[in-house]
């Protein structure tokens, strides 16, 4: 197998700098990865997720349709957020046509439409991610993973949540934005409890301001991220779950831990089935493709 070329995009932005490093190769003949040659790529990358693009033409008047897939050194993911504002503003970026990009996403589950248009000297981006389930979580998820967080039992009041977006996760509430900087969990811990009870991870988030502004931290080492730089879908689903307390639109900071701000903004609207949400981001596409180190280049 050639080395398939990889594109960095780096996804959701803050003020023009830091994002999610996201790897988005295009899929198109005769380069066809197994799925294990894909698990390497975000490895390989230097980046935590990687995003597979195909492009069909749309029909007349229609706009193209793109099939997605996403993968971290664990495996495949159902959906992946920001990876989604990295595949819109890549493809934007080679559509040279002026003018908002507009595409019908097709991944494993669901179709859904994406757009991007020029932001300054970046590109910005949004999707509807779709609908959001929402539980209380049990005795037991709430325990084993407080526990794991590092966090006494009844730091993060009621108001925790188990969202599912094609696969559960925990939304757990901290008081303010020092709590949430300062948490140092034990992710040999928290991967178990997510394992034992199939979540994709933790995501932590302080109260929001009046106007929206809050923080928060995603930790999913069950898929191979200890930390995620920005973590768009559990941000839909925390705006799905804020949308019944009357807070519309988020704006959310993550990554600083990290040392990569990322901002993602997230709106909600009235749906018949329950709030719809509008996710967005900036992204800043490399403008040279790059070959992965090491095995996978090796191995060409």
């Amino acid at each position: 197998m050639s080395a398939p070329p990889v594109t960095l995009v780096r996804a959701c932005l803050r003020d023009g700098a830091g994002g999610s490093p996201t790897a988005v190769v295009l899929e198109e003949a005769p380069l066809n990865l197994s799925d294990a040659e894909r698990r390497r790529v975000p490895v390989e990358a230097g980046t935590s997720h990687a995003v597979y693009v195909r492009v069909r033409p749309g029909g007349t008047h229609e706009p193209p349709v793109v099939d997605l897939r996403f993968f971290t050194v664990e495996g495949e993911l159902p959906a992946c957020g920001h990876g989604t504002v990295a595949a819109l503003a890549y493809l934007a970026s080679r559509n040279g046509a002026p003018g908002p990009y507009r595409a019908t996403l097709r991944t494993a589950r669901r179709v859904f439409d994406g757009w991007s248009e020029p932001h300054g000297a970046h590109l910005a981006a949004a999707f509807d991610p779709g609908p959001v389930e929402l539980r209380e979580p049990t005795g037991a998820e709430r325990a084993l993973a407080l526990s794991a967080l590092g966090m006494e039992p009844g730091e993060s009041g009621s108001d925790m949540r188990v969202a599912a977006m094609g696969r559960e996760r925990l939304l757990v509430p901290v008081p303010h934005r020092e709590a949430l900087a300062a948490l140092t969990p034990d992710l040999d811990r928290l991967r178990d409890a997510c394992d034992r009870f199939g979540l994709l991870g933790a995501y932590v988030y302080s109260p929001p301001s009046p106007s929206g502004s809050l923080a928060a931290r995603m930790f999913a080492p069950s898929i191979g991220v200890p930390e995620d730089i920005a973590n768009a879908n559990s941000s839909a689903c925390l705006a799905a779950h804020l949308a019944g307390s009357g807070t519309a639109e988020l704006t959310i900071d993550m990554g600083d831990a990290l040392g990569s701000p990322a901002t993602i903004t997230a709106k909600a609207h009235p749906g018949s089935q329950g709030p719809r949400i509008q996710l967005g981001g900036t992204a800043q596409v490399d403008l040279e493709e790059r070959e992965p180190r090491g095995a996978l280049a090796a191995n060409a």
